[in-house]
């Protein structure tokens, strides 16, 4: 199985959490996984609010059991009621829909892990999420669309 190496997911972190310091964001919070939703790093800036572990896995979790952005998903559960509250039941109540949850892939465009950020409004959250996996030399879903990869760009 191909999973993200510990060293590109320190680099992403830290590259989420110096971006959101140079925007004068609020105190963010990141968490790297594997997939399966293992955590791999997770970074909690000073003064974020003490559930953001859950939030951010909450994303990630959205993000690699349906196979899109966690902001898609949300549009998801906009769309789809019904089908997105059994989803939810069925996962135990891990998915969060919210933006800031995003597939990390690698060159050639497979997933290797998701990244979930909070903190901030969630289209900044998914902003820098993007942000962090291009600083690791990875892409995100938007970079594969003429790879032959199955990836969701809309729902």
């Amino acid at each position: 199985m191909n999973i993200i190496s510990l060293t590109d997911a320190e680099t992403i972190a830290d590259a989420i959490l110096s971006r959101s310091r140079e925007l004068d964001l609020r105190p963010m919070s990141v968490v790297v996984v594997e997939p399966g939703n293992i955590v791999k790093v997770f970074k909690k800036e000073d003064h974020a609010s003490s559930i953001r572990l859950e939030m951010a896995l909450g994303k990630t979790y959205a993000a690699l059991a349906l196979g899109r952005s966690s902001l898609l998903v949300q549009e998801r559960m906009k769309q789809r009621p019904a089908f997105m509250a059994f989803l939810y039941d069925a996962s135990d109540k891990k998915i969060f829909a919210e933006g800031g949850g995003r597939l990390i892939r690698n060159t050639d465009g497979e997933v290797i892990g998701a990244v979930g950020v909070t903190g901030d409004r969630q289209e900044v959250d998914d902003e820098v999420a993007a942000f962090g996996i291009h600083a690791a030399g990875l892409k995100i879903d938007e970079d594969c669309r003429d790879m032959g990869q199955l990836v969701r760009l809309d729902d």
